[in-house]
């Protein structure tokens, strides 16, 4: 990583990029339907706990090796343990966002027709959402053409590099993002009746804590921070020594849990004013956020700023997908950078295809009796991803010894012993255990599928 360009400017640009990777359809689609779907405030509490003691020992483990070697995704494990097939962690972490970035694309596409729509009018004058969003993604040349400009935004600023690319799109995108829901938030909490939806989701029923809504938060705060695909071992390899990487954890963290608690403050309060179901899935996005706006003076406005944020989210979760990939492939070279990103880009684009299609004239076409997009999104979530994330876990206190972790760990900090310990009992344990449990649940959705 010799290149400057290839290196952060500061601790914030690299907490921004870290927390705009993570930061992303998980916090802010995903989470405000899957809390909806499994009671509210209990998933909540649930989710937080997990996060804190998997989602953050994982990312600081990422920090580690990328930080140790200052190396990417895959030469990173070489030089950690040589001769041995431990390299296979971060080749797995490139086919699993290669894939992840071909069907996030597609979406990252759906939100730019939307705002498209939300400038011309058209979300204004039709309010059957539903048949909208059906006709929408439905439409062969409308998908491509909105997924491949979404690709070309996350190669354009990928090739630039990462300070001049990724660090800065992220220093003006996550601020951004932060400004538009504390709008949309001040608009939601005021409606009438908002403070239902408040309470169903900061108020705990215990009466909703079932087996499915624990493994439900598991997975979500599991995913929630990047974990999993070497993408951390990527942006903090680009970190200098002298920097706090606790420290840098825990801000990310801790940015990644607020944008999930704002965008249910954001969604839940406008759901319940105007008597909806918090519980509407995957679509409550495209579908049931339109109809609440709708209703709303200066709607659309609102609307379209939801959008915004959503894009910018998305994008910055692009970034980093593409980046893995762009890093082990250019070696440091700028020159070979802006090639490969090109290059790397487009075969992502037309890897994702299928999918974008899978809604319209290749809707027809099931691989074990999911679609092509949702199967794409049930290999990457349930089985790479969890695989990843496991590894990295064995491998990190199984191959780097107790006394080279701490010292890396404290590089910059000032972290203590019994801390450490913590982490390492984490890292080393629980971790793994939490991550079986959720895999054996994978293989219960198998057998339910007849797989």
């Amino acid at each position: 990583m010799e290149n400057n360009q290839n290196s952060w400017s500061s601790k914030l640009g690299f907490i921004l990029a870290s927390a705009g990777s993570a930061i992303g359809l998980g916090a802010i689609w995903k989470f405000p339907y899957v809390a909806g779907t499994s009671g509210g405030g209990a998933f909540l509490l649930i989710f937080i706990l997990f996060t804190l003691l998997v989602g953050l020992p994982l990312l600081l483990a990422e920090f580690i090796i990328g930080r140790k070697t200052q190396k990417d995704a895959v030469e990173s494990y070489k030089e950690l343990a040589p001769g041995s097939l431990w390299h296979l962690i971060g080749r797995l972490g490139i086919v699993t966002c290669f894939i992840l970035l071909s069907f996030y694309s597609v979406v990252g596409g759906w939100i730019i027709i939307y705002i498209f729509k939300g400038i011309t009018g058209e979300l204004s004058k039709n309010t059957d959402y539903a048949n909208l969003f059906g006709q929408t993604i439905a439409d062969p040349f409308l998908v491509l053409v909105s997924q491949l400009i979404f690709i070309i935004i996350t190669i354009i600023v990928v090739a630039k590099g990462v300070s001049s690319g990724i660090e800065k799109a992220s220093r003006f995108m996550m601020p951004a993002l932060f400004i538009i829901f504390l709008i949309l938030i001040v608009r939601s909490v005021t409606l009438p009746g908002a403070m239902e939806g408040i309470e169903f989701f900061l108020k705990p029923d215990l009466s909703h804590i079932k087996a499915e809504t624990v493994l439900f938060a598991m997975g979500q705060s599991f995913f929630s921070l990047s974990v999993g695909v070497s993408v951390m071992v990527t942006y903090s390899a680009y970190l200098s020594k002298k920097e706090n990487m606790v420290q840098s954890a825990v801000s990310v963290t801790l940015l990644n849990v607020s944008v999930a608690i704002l965008a249910g403050f954001a969604i839940f309060p406008a759901v319940f004013s105007f008597g909806l179901s918090p519980d509407a899935g995957p679509m409550l996005l495209f579908n049931v956020l339109p109809s609440v706006f709708h209703q709303m003076p200066f709607g659309i406005v609102f609307l379209l700023a939801f959008l915004i944020l959503f894009l910018f989210a998305t994008l910055t979760s692009a970034f980093s997908m593409l980046e893995i990939l762009v890093s082990v492939l250019s070696k440091g070279d700028a020159r070979k950078r802006r090639i490969f990103a090109w290059a790397g880009g487009i075969a992502i684009f037309l890897f994702g295809i299928p999918a974008a299609l899978s809604y319209g004239v290749l809707q027809h076409v099931t691989i074990f009796n999911l679609s092509i997009f949702d199967a794409s999104d049930y290999l990457v979530s349930n089985i790479l991803m969890p695989i990843g994330a496991f590894l990295i876990a064995v491998f990190v206190p199984l191959k780097i010894p107790k006394d080279e972790l701490f010292a890396e760990l404290k590089e910059g900090s000032k972290l203590k012993r019994k801390w450490f310990a913590v982490w390492l009992l984490l890292i080393r344990y629980v971790a793994p255990v939490v991550i079986i449990i959720v895999f054996l649940d994978v293989i219960g959705v198998f057998k339910s599928l007849n797989l």
